[in-house]
């Protein structure tokens, strides 16, 4: 039985393209067989406390005597972490936000790079290697490489540094462009170009929605 685990971030729960785009995902992953399963976490609606104690960093046997932090926060760090354990793909909604993701995602994040837990530090451990995930990502302008906008993107590089790297993980990316097309008159004259871009982005999502598992 396969198992997805789909995470949303935006804080536009009406018109979000991140969270149509990862519901089109998780519609098309499930509807290729009856029995898989979802585990749904709206990191907007109910978020995740930022790290409580700098100890949540560490594995325990790698914490300084001075972090200490409390069984409930353990607890849901580990509840974060056997969610990605248990699920056979990973999607994440990931809008930019002023040239970064939210604090909202980046507060999941945190909980799951665990050093010498879920990223290597003493030893070479990385529970997560090899798992597939799709990072969706919406956002105003175009930053694709080779535009002019290319290097304030600060949403894709940090999550394929942690999910990818420093995690291990098979990331695939998704972008959306031209996102407030419609909002901001002086981007009407991208109106074709906006429209391509969700086209694409669509086709891409139902592409990898598709693929079969390893």
């Amino acid at each position: 039985m396969a198992h997805l685990l789909h995470l949303d971030s935006s804080a536009d729960v009406h018109t979000s393209r991140s969270r149509e785009l990862t519901q089109l995902f998780a519609q098309t992953w499930l509807a290729a067989d009856s029995t898989r399963t979802v585990t749904y976490r709206d990191l907007h609606r109910d978020p995740i406390p930022h790290l409580s104690d700098a100890g949540l960093h560490y594995a325990t046997r790698l914490r300084s005597a001075t972090e200490q932090p409390s069984a409930e926060s353990e607890a849901l760090q580990w509840q974060l972490i056997n969610e990605v354990i248990a699920a056979d793909v990973v999607v994440v909604g990931a809008p930019m936000y002023n040239w970064s993701l939210p604090s909202t995602l980046k507060a999941w994040i945190d909980h799951i790079h665990v050093l010498g837990t879920t990223a290597p530090f003493d030893t070479p451990d990385q529970p997560f290697a090899g798992k597939p995930v799709v990072v969706i990502s919406s956002r105003g302008l175009v930053y694709a490489p080779g535009t002019a906008e290319e290097s304030l993107d600060h949403t894709i590089p940090p999550l394929t540094q942690v999910l990818g790297k420093a995690l291990g993980m098979q990331v695939e990316v998704v972008t959306d462009d031209l996102t407030l097309v419609g909002r901001i008159p002086d981007l009407d004259s991208k109106s074709t170009q906006a429209a391509e871009a969700r086209r694409s982005s669509e086709t891409r999502v139902l592409e990898l929605a598709a693929q079969p598992l390893n």
